[in-house]
């Protein structure tokens, strides 16, 4: 029987189950398709820290979220229409953020009691009154994809392992996606007979929802009317790597990448490592502190230096960081931020690093500190991050965070002729040269390659004399280095443009940074729709400050700081620019909820 197909203009999707149910590929293939559709889209990948935790557990459960739709969205989403749940743990793990009347698809095999108990469970919430409020379709998703594959001889794990592609043709038929990519892609990714066996048990996922009266009707989203140009899914890692690689061939220098392993900044290291045609040198060193060193290295002998870590990372290289200020070299230092203190919530999401990359080196040893604010956007302020690292000689701090480091959206593939070289020029004249002779407007002092004739130098962590560069120990001299290092941070502000506010600026200002910038300009642009006066301000830069900003902060009504922190943010604007400026903080490893955030505004907007 034909299924009714209605249009709508957004859906949330959730697919969850065990970490070794293959969540995160079902995801990620669900998007790339959805992408290839023409959709806006935005992703939450949710995962456990432990490489393997005990199947059928609640600390076992990995999750991936898809917001996909017709119109521009800046999230993924607040609450799934839509869950596909492979077991009990999953199911109770995310049920509450199912809205009232959603879809629930299970896998009900795993509906028996000893994958209850695994679950710190005492009935089958199936049974117990858990899921009245959903509309409940249960599936045989492990004795149907092994009817599929029977014939091929796979062992009964091997059989398993393909049950997540049969969930997914349930969905690609739900909601009107095309297979082929999908199974273009199998065929690339495995071996014979897996690419049989997993292209078997996505069509009778497709077949099974078709022929089966499971569901009432099928769904289309049309394409979103996104800006010209070619576009591919993009995660925020991948982005970043991007956007390093485009300002070597920006700046002409060779791009160098040292870095220890750690999530979630790993996935730029492994995709750095594929461009050695291009130039790109990768060193895994074997602790943070080489990492850094080596970087710093990497900029004496001429090279863009690149480090990437995330917040435990950024500790260790304080000391090294100090160097890198003291010697004025022109290094990028990415902190992909994660859940803390210690160990803390290595695949969850936090805003709480700032503090650090402001203040976290001994002594007077200022860094500008920029953040990118959605995946795609970490290209862009990549090729910031470097322009002004050559620019004006400095070492500087790119912020990113778990949450849209390991998300996706659709990005736009720069045309060439957007991309303006900006050629650094390696100092070779030996006349009039002295290591620490500086630039009038940006204060950089010349970047001279070891070993060029007539301009050898000494640098290092003693205090140097300016100009010279000679080690000293006189008082004033420190105090006047250590204000001009200050100094030159301050004249960024000349290189970065203002600040301009969404909506009303004389209003409730709402303030974000970073990955926020997505939820706020939601709520924001929802509590408008309402007819409330509010305003949003979002900061890529944090220091320095945006000329502009104080007058903004100073002409709101109110300001509401919006961070993934106990509040650092609004405690530095307070002090910088004497504002009563309000917190609206959270830190449980997740991104804000446009409807809490939207409540927040209501209130204070009342």
């Amino acid at each position: 029987m034909q299924r009714p197909l209605t249009t709508i203009d957004d859906v949330v999707i959730r697919f969850v189950g065990d970490s070794g149910d293959g969540m995160q590929l079902t995801g990620t293939q669900f998007t790339n398709t959805t992408a290839l559709a023409g959709n806006d889209l935005a992703t939450f990948p949710d995962f456990p820290a432990e490489i393997r935790a005990p199947a059928g557990t609640r600390a076992g459960v990995s999750g991936f979220q898809v917001h996909f739709s017709s119109k521009d969205i800046h999230t993924p989403g607040d609450a799934p229409q839509v869950l596909i749940a492979m077991n009990p743990a999953a199911l109770v793990a995310n049920i509450k953020d199912l809205r009232k009347g959603g879809l629930l698809i299970v896998n009900t095999e795993k509906f028996v009691e000893r994958e209850w108990q695994k679950a710190d469970l005492q009935a089958n919430p199936l049974e117990d009154g858990t899921v009245d409020d959903f509309q409940v379709v249960p599936v045989q998703i492990a004795k149907l994809t092994k009817e599929a594959v029977k014939d091929l001889g796979l062992s009964l794990k091997d059989t398993d392992r393909c049950k997540n592609f049969f969930a997914l043709g349930m969905a690609y038929w739900l909601f009107s996606r095309d297979t082929a990519p999908t199974k273009t892609w199998i065929k690339a990714k495995f071996k014979a007979p897996f690419d049989e066996a997993n292209i078997r048990a996505l069509e009778a996922g497709w077949s099974y929802a078709e022929t089966v009266e499971l569901f009432h009707e099928r769904f289309d989203v049309p394409a979103a009317h996104l800006p010209a140009g070619t576009y591919r899914n993009i995660t925020g890692n991948e982005a970043l790597a991007l956007g390093l690689l485009t300002a070597s061939h920006q700046t002409g220098l060779r791009l160098f990448l040292g870095a220890y392993p750690i999530t979630p900044a790993s996935d730029v290291l492994h995709y750095l490592a594929k461009f050695k045609d291009f130039g790109v040198i990768t060193f895994q060193a074997e602790d943070e502190i080489a990492a850094v060193s080596a970087t710093i290295g990497a900029a004496f002998g001429g090279a863009l230096g690149v480090t990437t870590s995330s917040g435990p990372g950024i500790a260790l290289k304080g000391e090294a960081l100090g160097l890198a200020v003291m010697t004025e070299l022109p290094i990028v230092v990415v902190d992909v931020q994660r859940g803390g203190p210690s160990t803390g919530l290595p695949t969850k999401t936090e805003q709480s690093d700032l503090m650090i990359a402001m203040y976290g080196r001994h002594g007077e040893a200022p860094m500008p500190v920029l953040a990118a604010c959605t995946p795609a956007d970490c290209f862009v302020a990549a090729t910031e991050a470097a322009r002004i690292a050559t620019s004006f000689m400095i070492p500087v701090m790119l912020l990113t965070d778990g949450y849209i480091a390991n998300g996706s959206e659709p990005w736009r593939v720069p045309d060439l002729s957007e991309l303006s070289a900006t050629p650094v020029v390696h100092r070779t004249e030996p006349e009039g040269f002295a290591p620490y002779k500086r630039d009038p407007v940006t204060l950089a002092r010349p970047w001279a390659v070891p070993g060029t004739p007539g301009l050898e130098h000494r640098i290092g962590g003693l205090e140097k004399q300016d100009g010279t560069g000679n080690v000293s120990y006189d008082p004033a001299n420190h105090e006047h280095m250590v204000r001009l290092r200050a100094d030159k941070v301050r004249r960024i502000e000349d290189a970065i443009p203002p600040l301009e506010v969404f909506g009303d600026a004389d209003g409730l200002l709402v303030v974000s940074w970073g990955g926020t910038y997505g939820s706020v300009r939601t709520a924001v642009e929802e509590a408008r729709a309402q007819g409330l006066r509010v305003g949003h301000l979002h900061l890529r830069w944090l220091n320095p400050f945006p000329k502009n900003l104080d007058e903004l902060l100073l002409g709101a009504e109110r300001v509401l700081v919006c961070e993934l922190n106990l509040g650092q943010l609004v405690q530095i604007l307070r002090a910088r620019f004497l504002v009563d400026a309000l917190s609206y903080a959270q830190v449980q490893g997740k991104p804000f909820k446009v409807s809490a955030l939207l409540a927040r505004i209501q209130t204070l907007s009342a």
